[in-house]
């Protein structure tokens, strides 16, 4: 009897120790802003998915570090997708509802974006696709939980036509140029075609449409292809292993590199550093952003994250292109809620809902932005009702056979081109989706 009272008693003292560690935690979740990271550290594009999300979670740490949102400290859980829709749909549903409810999904696939956009208004959970996704989703008349910020595959493209023809010496220079687009073949490559199509049609340059199976290992014939027919440049819009792929196809077939350009998804690290001298001349568009090691949030979390040991991923990797393009995303999660706060409460954790009217009413002014330690990476950002994007900045870089350096001053999308393109397409999904559009009533909301 005894052994059996003292058995009872330590189960209890066990149980009151564990509900002692476990009570204060989930305590502390619903003090937390909950942040899902849908994440692709495994399968064909995880060299490429692996530092955005190392740069993604540690700008999370870097914001508690700091003190949190207001006072209010992050929570974040990883969800690995594979880059696969239909993985990420159901990351989407075990996280939604997780720790007081996610905040806002960033899927890092346009496929994966696709599908969520059908989900997300039912869930009142915002989706932020900076710099990728569907490009008619700035219009936020039409797609009130989508948000593209920074820019869209249609800026890219345009940006990079634009750029294109400043060296040749002005648009009207572009007739009978031929220009040969080698692209994912998935929603993510086909996006760019019809803003390309059009700036041909006004241009007077011939396009080419040259799609490469996932993952993108085969491009022989591709190449092939552009041996023969020696356009005079070639956008890639590639991402993963297609974009080494690519430019050592090119080097084999004799293609100048300096005659290629890659989205902003087919200009980091990885993409050339197999190919090294080889890639020398290759160019990319940045939205926004490059290879930045000497920024100041940089700076910050190799002291504030790496210096105290708690560096997701190798502290050489920090400040490079796609470590810095998961910062920047997870910077703009965080700073709508900051903007939800100031209408809805300093010191609270938002909804998703919440959030949602943060990232409507963002105004990262250049002091803003300086102050988080973004002063020569980025450039304002401003959101409305109706504009969804924000911005629309690009700058192209060039590898130089060992890193990427700045070759084009800023660039800025033509909106007289861009936003009739966008309000067609989202006319064209309101109707197929028998929406309407939302008033201005609805925009306060």
């Amino acid at each position: 009897m005894k052994l059996r009272n003292l058995v009872l008693s330590v189960s209890i003292a066990c149980a009151g120790v564990s509900a002692a560690l476990v009570a204060p935690s989930a305590m502390a979740q619903a003090n937390e802003q909950f942040f899902p990271v849908l994440v692709y550290r495994t399968g064909a594009y995880a060299p490429n998915g692996v530092p955005f999300a190392n740069g993604y979670v540690d700008y999370l740490k870097l914001v508690n570090e700091r003190g949190g949102i207001n006072g209010v400290k992050v929570s974040f859980e990883e969800c690995e997708t594979g880059y696969a829709t239909d993985r990420g749909v159901e990351c989407y549903e075990r996280l939604k509802g997780k720790n007081g409810g996610a905040t806002v999904f960033q899927p890092l696939s346009t496929g994966i974006t696709f599908a969520l956009t059908e989900k997300a208004p039912g869930d009142k959970i915002p989706l932020i696709t900076a710099g990728y996704g569907r490009s008619e989703s700035a219009d936020g008349g039409v797609f009130k939980w989508n948000f593209p910020l920074s820019g869209t595959y249609w800026v890219a493209a345009d940006t990079l036509i634009q750029h294109i023809a400043k060296k040749e010496g002005g648009l009207d220079k572009l007739k009978g140029k031929k220009i040969a687009l080698v692209y994912h073949d998935s929603p993510f490559g086909k996006e760019p075609i019809p803003l390309l199509q059009e700036r041909a049609a006004m241009h007077g340059f011939s396009l080419s449409l040259l799609p490469v199976t996932h993952p993108g290992v085969e491009q022989k014939a591709t190449w092939l292809q552009i041996r023969r027919d020696r356009p005079d440049y070639v956008l890639n819009w590639g991402w993963g292993v297609m974009n080494s792929t690519a430019l050592k196809e090119a080097q084999a077939t004799g293609y100048p590199r300096e005659k290629m350009y890659g989205v902003w998804w087919a200009g980091a690290e990885p993409d050339v550093k197999d190919v090294g001298a080889g890639a020398k001349g290759y160019n990319a568009i940045m939205m926004q952003h490059g290879a930045e090691p000497n920024a100041a949030v940089a700076k910050e979390i190799l002291s504030k994250v790496h210096g105290k040991g708690q560096g997701t991923g190798p502290k050489e990797e920090v400040g490079q292109v796609l470590y810095m393009r998961g910062l920047q995303a997870a910077m703009l999660a965080v700073e709508g809620v900051r903007a939800a706060q100031d209408r809805y409460g300093k010191g609270k954790v938002m909804t998703g809902e919440q959030a949602r009217w943060g990232y409507e009413n963002l105004n990262l002014t250049q002091a803003k932005l300086d102050a988080l330690g973004f002063k020569g990476v980025m450039r304002p950002i401003s959101t409305s009702c109706q504009d969804h994007m924000g911005a629309s900045w690009a700058r192209v870089h060039t590898w130089n056979g060992s890193n990427f350096e700045w070759t084009s001053d800023w660039l800025q999308g033509d909106e007289q081109i861009i936003r009739p393109m966008v309000k067609a397409a989202a006319d064209k999904y309101a109707a197929e989706k028998k929406l309407t559009r939302r008033t201005g009533a609805d925009c306060q909301s």
